[in-house]
């Protein structure tokens, strides 16, 4: 049997290698695979942790780094963080020479314009994942979400005005 470490690693690179639209596409099969088919966190600590690598100013990815810690400490850590960086890396090369070669083809723009609403899917899917998970089922959490959701769509405002709100819902017990 292959280690915890081993596996959420080759996970993370495998996922990396599909990640249309960035890595936070590919956070709901991450959260099955680590809390649902093996275990190794609970579904409330994936969302803490995918709440503090979006809270962290870096890149979407960070939640793999938070992820490899607790499944392996700082090599987990560190497996995860280059198991997602690798093949990003090779494929983003590869995509810019074939775009300097191709970017004025009609099949390659169809194609730009296709993976679109792909990547604004995966994205949607995560953020239901995440607010059914962070809400336990309970419908304030949901409606909190679906508020702060119509506010941005609705406003220009920044985003920390809803996350204000939220944050004194929660302290408040509330939420």
């Amino acid at each position: 049997m292959e280690s915890p470490l081993f596996l959420v690693t080759m996970k993370i690179f495998f996922l990396s290698c599909i990640a249309v639209g960035g890595f936070i596409t590919t956070v709901p099969e991450l959260q099955r695979y680590v809390v649902d088919i093996h275990n190794w966190m609970s579904t409330d600590t994936f969302v803490t942790l995918f709440g503090l690598a979006q809270a962290a100013p870096g890149p979407n990815f960070l939640v793999v780094s938070l992820v490899g810690w607790e499944v392996g400490g700082w090599v987990g850590a560190i497996s995860a963080t280059v198991a997602a960086c690798i093949p990003t890396i090779i494929i983003a090369y590869s995509a810019s020479r074939v775009w300097a070669r191709h970017n004025s083809a009609g099949w390659y723009k169809l194609i730009e314009r296709a993976t679109t609403p792909v990547a604004v899917g995966l994205i949607l899917g995560t953020g239901i994942l995440l607010t059914i998970g962070a809400s336990r089922g309970e419908w304030k959490g949901v409606a909190v979400t679906v508020a702060t959701a119509a506010f941005l769509l609705a406003s220009r405002r920044s985003p920390l005005i809803p996350l204000a709100v939220a944050s004194l819902l929660g302290v408040t017990g509330l939420v």
